[in-house]
C-alpha cells in the first residue's frame, strides 16, 4: 500500500463522532502532494495542494504509513525531524485520533 492509497482509504476509518466538531484542511507533503478536507464528520481526499491549509504535514510516504499504523511514535518522529508540521499544531496532535485504529489497520492489510 502506498501513502496515497492510505489517504484515499482513510475516510472509511473516520470516527464521525470524534470528527463532528472538526473543520479543517490538512495538506500532506508526500512524494505526491495530497490534501484532505474534514468537515461535518466527513473527510474528502484530493490530489494536489490546498490553497490555504490549516495544517501542513511533511513526512515521507513510508513514515506516514508507519505513523497511521502506530509503528512510528508521532512525538519521536517530530523530535527527530522525520515529521514536520506547520499551522494548527493542536490539530496535528489529535489527527490520528480522528480515525478508528482497528479500521485503519484493516485498511492497511
Amino acid at each position: 500500500m502506498t501513502a496515497k492509497d492510505l489517504l484515499y482509504r482513510l475516510p472509511q476509518a473516520l470516527d464521525a463522532d470524534a470528527a463532528a466538531d472538526t473543520s479543517a484542511v490538512v495538506q500532506y507533503e508526500l512524494s505526491e502532494p495530497i490534501y484532505q478536507v474534514i468537515e461535518k464528520g466527513e473527510v474528502r481526499t484530493h490530489e494536489g495542494r490546498a490553497e490555504q491549509p490549516d495544517l501542513t504535514v511533511t513526512i515521507s510516504d513510508d513514515d506516514l504509513i508507519a505513523l497511521f499504523g502506530r509503528r512510528l511514535d508521532p512525538m519521536m518522529a517530530f523530535m527527530t525531524g522525520r515529521l514536520r508540521v506547520g499551522g494548527d499544531v493542536a490539530l496535528a496532535q489529535r489527527l490520528v485520533k480522528l480515525f478508528d485504529q482497528e479500521t485503519v489497520e484493516s485498511l492497511m492489510s
